[in-house]
């Protein structure tokens, strides 16, 4: 009994004991007739010797029976009954679903753990909420004020996959609401149909209206990665992909177009609808509530489902955000997991996903994986890095020559630009054949800065001393701050940037940099050292290996390449372009150098 029917109780007691007091002359029981046996059995036994409460619950129940109909019409008998849980459960996923309202209550992630060791709830009836509501001509009618009768079964597909369906039927002799799950084995996608039977001019609406809200769990440790991560995504039927902003204040959304699917993505995870046909009349909400460190968002969203003939349907996902997994759900739906930009999402797309999903067959510790994709890319790279090491080393040759200029034309730019292009056209070296192999091996780089953070393969997965490839490893706490870096220490970030300052030194010695430019190389480590102390352990170790392998490569070719047979072959091309005659570019950039300079003096 709740607070309101408690209330009515005492209150219908009062007026039948002073009715009775009064106008009664003897204190006759009338014959109780009750809603259902369960609900007498209820009232005998807690009000036994007290005829007048007895008296009181039957005129309450005819009250509250008269309220309800003119609220419900003809809904008004399936508002009362039992709630049940029911499960629907595979070797993945268990969803709760409660009979009342036909809700999902709690979906438990079986395969991963918080962050905590305990069952990963990805959420649940306390973090989220869901209304379905429909126009009828007793006004809106919200679902989650209906009793459905469950009843549940199993199948089998064309795959000899076996399917789980939860039917819940909810009727009157007018006609009948059936809502349904199924679940297949070893997905993570449940879906769900809605259909009325018959009730003519019962319903007047002509779509679903649902409004989600979710307070997000926080799954993971690091809580502000979580929430830098974090985002609602949405791809509308035009096959556009967007997303509201990542940021702390309360955004709002009106998408103007239908939508296919909206996800409420965290960093590792994904809770989904994905529309059978679309999704109109789109809103979408998030915030962050920055004092709560139990949720890493507030989502939420409004939407229309359309009803065709009385019917609608659409798929709920709830799991990892990997991107094999996601790309096999609907289009754009690996969208979900963050690739990176155009330029370099292909790497990780379609070598970097394909790569660690080949080595999990044979390699179940992922800082063997790790070392074992550096070596493949570097050892695919490696005549890149070869060329890149020739190109530097015809520039460390011709040095002296460039000397001169320097000294001939220092005071005069321009003629010193115009000389050192004749220079290099003579003696056949391009001063970008030792830059451009290392532009072309960029994108493997920063392919990586976008890969780690999102690998939930590397979750926690530990190697050597870091618990969790996936966030930052601390090798001792500080007792203080650091400012930009934080208030621990990530030895695999330290090595990263030590190795990286070896390399530099080493590589230095192969170029012909001065000055400003020599010194850049010594700097950019140190600021990545503050940048990725608080990044996940697996792209520092990445990085490390990285510049280890380049540090190996590069000192194994300079062992076969000999500066004096390099400056042989460039006497070599002096010889042969002695009567070279200018290409059309070159005169084309020496009129313009030209020209800038005359320019420039007047």
């Amino acid at each position: 009994m709740d607070r309101n029917q408690a209330t009515g109780l005492i209150l219908f007691a009062a007026v039948i004991l002073v009715y009775s007091f009064f106008f009664a002359s003897t204190p006759e029981i009338p014959e109780v007739e009750t809603a259902t046996t369960t609900q007498t059995e209820s009232i005998q036994s807690n009000a036994a010797n007290q005829p007048a409460v007895t008296e009181t619950i039957s005129e309450n129940d005819s009250t509250l029976d008269a309220a309800r109909l003119a609220k419900y019409g003809a809904l008004a008998s399936i508002t009362i009954g039992k709630e049940e849980t029911l499960t629907l459960e595979n070797d993945v996923i268990l969803v709760e679903i409660s009979s009342k309202g036909a809700q999902v209550k709690k979906v438990i992630l079986k395969e991963y753990k918080s962050w905590k060791m305990e069952p990963l709830e990805l959420f649940n009836q306390e973090s989220s909420k869901m209304d379905f509501l429909i126009e009828s001509k007793n006004g809106p009618l919200d679902l989650n004020d209906l009793y459905f009768t469950p009843s549940v079964e199993s199948s089998q597909n064309e795959d000899g996959e076996t399917i789980q369906t939860l039917t819940l039927k909810a009727g009157t002799e007018s006609g009948q609401i059936i809502q349904t799950f199924t679940l297949a084995d070893g997905s993570y996608q449940v879906h769900k149909s809605f259909e009325v039977d018959r009730y003519q001019s019962v319903f007047t609406g002509n779509a679903l209206s649902l409004t989600w809200e979710d307070q997000v769990i926080a799954q993971e440790s690091n809580l502000a990665e979580s929430r830098r991560q974090a985002q609602l995504n949405y791809y509308t039927t035009s096959e556009s992909f967007d997303n509201l902003g990542a940021g702390n204040d309360l955004e709002t959304e009106t998408i103007p177009e239908p939508v296919k699917w909206v996800g409420f993505s965290q960093r590792f995870f994904t809770a989904a609808m994905i529309a059978d046909t679309e999704f109109q009349s789109v809103t979408i909400t998030q915030s962050t509530p920055e004092a709560d460190s139990t949720i890493v968002r507030n989502m939420a969203t409004s939407l229309s489902i359309p009803l065709q003939d009385g019917k609608a349907g659409f798929t709920y996902y709830f799991g990892p955000d990997q991107y094999n997994t996601l790309k096999k759900v609907t289009n754009g739906f690996e969208e979900n997991v963050d690739m990176g930009y155009f330029f370099v999402s292909w790497v990780n797309k379609y070598i970097i996903v394909n790569l660690f999903a080949f080595l999990e067959k044979f390699f179940t510790n992922y800082g063997v994986i790790i070392i074992i994709i550096v070596f493949l890319i570097k050892l695919a790279l490696f005549p890149l890095t070869y060329k890149s090491y020739i190109g530097m080393a015809k520039m460390r040759v011709i040095k002296p020559e460039i000397d001169e200029l320097k000294e001939k034309y220092g005071d005069d730019a321009t003629k010193m630009q115009q000389e050192q292009m004749k220079l290099f056209s003579k003696l056949g070296v391009s001063p970008i054949s030792g830059c451009l192999p290392m532009v072309l091996q960029m994108p493997f780089l920063f392919a990586m800065f976008f890969f780690f953070p999102n690998a939930i393969e590397l979750r926690q997965e530990s190697f050597l001393w870091a618990n969790d490839l996936s966030t930052y490893d601390v090798f001792f706490k500080l007792p203080f701050t650091i400012p930009f870096y934080g208030s621990h220490v990530s030895m695999f970030t330290l090595l990263m940037t030590v190795s990286q300052i070896i390399y530099t030194h080493f590589n230095n010695q192969l170029t012909t940099a001065t000055g400003p430019m020599k010194n850049l190389g010594y700097i950019m480590p140190v600021m990545f050292m503050f940048i990725l102390n608080s990044y996940p352990a697996g792209l520092s170790f990445y990085y490390f290996v990285s510049n280890m392998v380049t540090f190996g490569q590069q000192a194994l070719i300079k062992l076969f390449v000999d500066d004096e047979k390099i400056r042989a072959k460039v006497e070599e091309s002096k010889a042969k372009n002695v009567n070279k005659k200018k290409s059309k570019f070159q005169q084309k950039l020496e009129d313009a150098m030209k020209a800038a300079d005359t320019n420039r003096k007047k």
